[in-house]
């Protein structure tokens, strides 16, 4: 039986567009047009919106603390990053912005899968010794934001006596989101986090994930919540969604696509690695599940597929997606204020949302008129009009 489930959508930070790879139809990300799909999403009613994280991406918690004021019911996930942040410091952001917006924070532990990357922000750790870190940062991060005073000392961490003055509207903490898909992330998201996500893999090999993350969770007496993280292009018609599937990648090339490819390849991440086995970096291979396109991975690092279809494709594929457990998706678009419109006009309604999500979640009911009223006079009836 189909559960239900809560929808979050995605501030483009790095950059938007109406082409994968191009300047062409391209969006500069400012605060103006990030305010609007963040006031977007909240008026439509999306549960909330994910900011990235790195150094391709404004800063996500600057951005956060600029449209938390701006909108009203929207919960922000936004990134610490342990190795990156002492988590004395980054307690203490998340308690004063969890307390700005009003209880509206999420907390997205990104440990980091780009050693290059990493270099540069003086970062010079292997895979697991990442990870190592990230247990001991919310060893401390946790105990802090639940009022604890810390003393810790670790491999990597040192503290005496930390403690927060002023505590998170959120109790004891705002929730933990973690995406890792090595043995060593599974590990420590079981250990320390709320809600554990994944990319969007074909359903098959999210059930294995999945099971395996209950499995670590179930020794520590626990439960997961589980997330997926997709981009959607629905259209009302599926000829229309692979249309505009194929018009997303018209520009790309393949020195383009080679050389995405090859730095996306110096990662350790098991999740990227996961992400590029769907395709090869090929054209040919990109549907590798109904109505599961990894086009968008061939440019793009992270989450690199998308649902393409009509509204009752999407809808079904979530579903099935439901069906496994996950209970939450993070989605995305291109470009990312209008499909933040078509998705929840399209798919909102067919979808098992919970009361946080859609129509529910935006408080005074609006009974209309809906659209232009025509010929100044006569309100369009609800349903399809004859053609």
């Amino acid at each position: 039986m189909t559960g239900q489930t809560d929808v979050l959508w995605f501030l483009p930070t790095h950059g938007d567009g109406r082409y994968l790879g191009a300047q062409e139809g391209a969006r500069a990300v400012t605060l103006p047009y990030l305010r609007q799909i963040a006031q977007a999403a909240d008026e439509l009613g999306y549960f909330g919106v994910l900011l990235p994280t790195g150094r391709s991406c404004e800063d996500s918690w600057v951005v956060a603390s600029a449209l938390a004021p701006l909108t009203k019911r929207l919960r922000f996930l936004v990134a610490v990053r342990p190795g990156l942040q002492l988590p004395s410091t980054a307690a203490r952001m998340a308690a004063t912005l969890d307390r700005i917006s009003d209880g509206r924070l999420l907390i997205n532990v990104v440990t980091g899968g780009d050693p290059v990357e990493l270099r540069g922000d003086g970062v010079f750790l292997a895979h697991d010794e990442r990870y190592a870190v990230t247990d001991e940062f919310l060893r401390v991060w946790r105990g802090l934001l639940a009022g604890e005073t810390v003393t810790y000392e670790g491999e990597h961490l040192r503290l005496e006596d930390g403690r927060l003055i002023f505590p998170p509207v959120q109790r004891p903490y705002p929730p933990l989101y973690f995406g890792g898909s090595s043995p060593a992330g599974i590990e420590v998201a079981a250990e320390h986090c709320d809600v554990y996500l994944t990319w969007g893999e074909p359903p098959a090999d999210v059930k294995e994930k999945i099971a395996r993350a209950r499995e670590a969770a179930e020794k520590r007496a626990k439960t997961f919540s589980y997330g997926i993280r997709l981009h959607v292009i629905v259209r009302e018609t599926e000829s229309a969604a692979w249309e505009a599937a194929e018009s997303l990648i018209s520009r790309l090339d393949d020195a383009t696509i080679a050389k995405a490819q090859a730095t996306l390849a110096r990662q350790d991440s098991v999740g990227q690695s996961r992400m590029m086995q769907l395709h090869g970096g090929r054209r040919d291979k990109l549907v590798v599940s109904p109505n599961l396109w990894a086009g968008v991975g061939l440019v793009r690092g992270g989450a690199g597929t998308a649902l393409v279809g009509s509204p009752d494709q999407v809808a079904d594929r979530m579903k099935e997606y439901i069906d496994l457990g996950i209970d939450r998706f993070i989605l995305s678009g291109y470009p990312h204020l209008e499909e933040a419109y078509r998705f929840a006009e399209l798919v909102f309604p067919k979808l098992p949302l919970r009361s946080t999500t859609g129509t529910a979640a935006t408080g005074a009911r609006n009974d209309g008129p809906f659209g232009e009223v025509i010929a100044n006079d006569i309100v369009p009836a609800r349903g399809v009009a004859a053609h």
